[in-house]
């Protein structure tokens, strides 16, 4: 890392840039002598990226970012934050560091982390950065953390892996493809600590990754903003017991959880029936666990197919994603989509053989407005429009 860039007048150079065009700092000639053009590109979008996903570095005066690829892999606070909550005791190793955002929060609920990151160049900047974030219990180690786990005499409370999902230049998201390779190291890391947490990508299938694992207690289905951001793992060693999904979905000022067995989906038995009054649409978290008959059933909501996600109710319920009212239910057919031709409407579809785009092209509808429109398989088999507006 370049400590020049950390000189007061850089900083500030750095701050009054923050909206200026990447490609215009690229171009031009760097205005301090032994900081290069592309370092300060590299320092005005790495705070920039931070705004939203890290308020905290974001804020913070004297932070210094690594490259873009970096901090796309490393985690979002609330995300980190949330993770940090599942931890506790004396020790924990972070085998896998990046940026250091989750042992920073770590450190939070643990007495002591030890940070590996094998970037020689990261691992400065993330041991730098905890000095100026106030972080005192981070023992920061520029080494491979299999390799330092492997030389450990003591046993740790938790290890933590966030597996590299970027391999010879391409994105991988299982974890026999990921490094480490997260099945092949468990015996080695299960005699190392007693509990193991693994942060996935959003992609991995829930049922194949307790399969490949052993010890697996909990699944946490992390979504943010309506988007799933993150699998997160919890492992323990010897334990045989059932594993429970628990999903979080944190929005702009509610957060909704469902937390749900897989054996209790299994034996859910929901009423299907026609539309009442009201929809509700789960939310990602819930879409990506799996619990399509178990909310229903839970909730005493009605499914509108076996393999249409969207449910219903006669009466409003609490629902951990959108609800709606049902202002019309009409046939997909020519001459009952007439009143939406060449008007503005929000689309989904569930169970539905056309795409949202064929759709908006066959009817010319476009994007956005008040009227929000379902396009669904009903339970008789026929392709339905339901009319709804958004609760």
């Amino acid at each position: 890392m370049n400590k020049k860039l950390l000189n007061p007048g850089v900083q500030n150079f750095i701050i009054e840039n923050l909206n200026t065009d990447i490609l215009s700092v690229l171009l031009k000639k760097s205005p301090f002598s032994g900081i290069s053009a592309r370092e300060l590109a590299q320092q005005i979008e790495g705070r920039k990226k931070c705004q939203e996903r890290l308020p905290l570095w974001y804020a913070t005066p004297g932070i210094y970012f690594p490259k873009k690829e970096n901090l796309e892999q490393a985690s979002s606070e609330i995300t980190a934050i949330y993770k940090s909550r599942l931890v506790g005791g004396v020790s924990m190793i972070d085998l896998t560091g990046g940026f250091g955002v989750d042992s920073f929060y770590f450190s939070r609920s643990v007495g002591n982390v030890t940070y590996c990151e094998e970037d020689v160049e990261l691992a400065a900047i993330a041991s730098y950065n905890y000095k100026i974030l106030g972080a005192c219990n981070i023992n920061v180690r520029a080494t491979d953390g299999i390799s330092f786990l492997k030389g450990m005499s003591i046993e740790t409370d938790w290890a933590y892996l966030d597996p590299s999902r970027r391999v010879a230049g391409s994105r991988v998201f299982k974890f026999a493809d990921c490094r480490p390779v997260v099945p092949e190291n468990l015996d080695l890391l299960f005699s190392k600590a007693g509990r193991i947490l693994i942060k996935a990508a959003p992609l991995l299938d829930i049922s194949m990754g307790i399969k490949q694992l052993q010890g697996v207690q909990e699944v946490h289905v992390v979504a943010v903003k309506n988007e799933v951001k993150e699998l997160v793992w919890v492992l323990r060693r010897d334990y045989q017991g059932e594993v429970t999904i628990k999903t979080v979905q944190f929005g702009n000022s509610v957060t909704r959880t469902f937390d749900f067995r897989p054996e209790e989906e299994r034996q859910a038995v929901p009423e299907i029936g026609h539309p009442l009054e009201y929809l509700y649409e789960p939310n990602p978290a819930l879409l990506k666990a799996g619990a399509f008959k178990l909310i229903a059933t839970r909730l005493t909501l009605r499914k509108l197919h076996e393999h249409t996600h969207l449910y219903t109710s006669g009466k409003r319920k609490e629902f951990p994603g959108r609800i709606f009212r049902i202002l019309d239910s009409v046939p997909y057919k020519k001459g009952s989509m007439g009143r939406f031709t060449n008007t503005k409407a929000n689309i989904t579809i569930r169970n539905f053989p056309e795409s949202v785009r064929l759709i908006r092209e066959k009817f010319k509808i476009k994007e956005g407005g008040k009227v929000y429109l379902f396009f669904i398989r009903d339970v008789s088999e026929q392709l339905t429009v339901l009319h709804c507006e958004k609760l």
